[in-house]
């Protein structure tokens, strides 16, 4: 129901605009953060994001150009299943976090990093990122609309869905690029499952 993901209305338990707006900031700069090691180390992650570092391995095309791209058909599902409020911080997010995909190598590179910190780091970072994200009432777009309007249409787990498209995504990795690369992946998946799953709690989080 629309309701339940924000109208922008600051009361005791919801968030004011520029809450919104600062929180959805500090989750767009995480995960940027995040997709630049992924990018330097050659991993991958889950949704849209996964996918688009996988067209960038494989194309060439910009990360942040593939990510703005794949997110576009998702849309008009966050309208039907998510609302108004809920889609435009959606678009708002993945059109900053395109911007900064795209400049961010201006003011940032890595020179060295080790594959596994790497790994636990970002997983860290996307996790954090994508918290934020969510106790604001957005996301980054992709497959979790697309699964939970899956549920709604056939009664399909929509925790199921995700986890078989990711499990795609990073099997599909294995064509551009190296298998251990693959299993660290995995493991910074998993990482950044356990952030979501140990904090992104209804029950303990109370404002909308």
């Amino acid at each position: 129901m629309p309701q339940s993901f924000g109208q922008w209305k600051s009361t005791a338990s919801n968030h004011a605009p520029w809450e919104d707006a600062f929180g959805m900031a500090v989750g767009v700069v995480l995960v940027g953060l995040a997709l630049a090691i992924y990018a330097k180390l050659g991993m991958v992650t889950g949704g849209v994001a996964g996918m688009a570092l996988l067209a960038h391995y494989a194309t060439g095309i910009g990360v942040g150009t593939a990510f703005f791209l794949i997110n576009l058909p998702f849309y008009l599902l966050a309208i039907l299943r998510m609302g108004w409020a809920f889609t435009l911080k959606t678009f708002a997010a993945v059109a900053a976090l395109t911007i900064i995909i795209r400049y961010q190598p201006l003011v940032l590179q890595f020179d060295t990093i080790n594959p596994l910190w790497g790994a636990v780091v970002a997983g860290l970072l996307l996790g954090l990122g994508l918290l934020a994200m969510f106790r604001h009432r957005a996301s980054l777009g992709g497959v979790g609309i697309l699964a939970l309007y899956l549920q709604d249409k056939f009664r399909w787990r929509a925790g199921w869905v995700q986890m078989a498209i990711d499990l795609c995504i990073l099997a599909s990795a294995l064509w551009v690029t190296e298998l251990w690369l693959v299993a660290l992946s995995v493991l910074s998946a998993v990482i950044l499952n356990l952030v979501l799953a140990v904090n992104h709690r209804e029950d303990r989080y109370i404002a909308r």
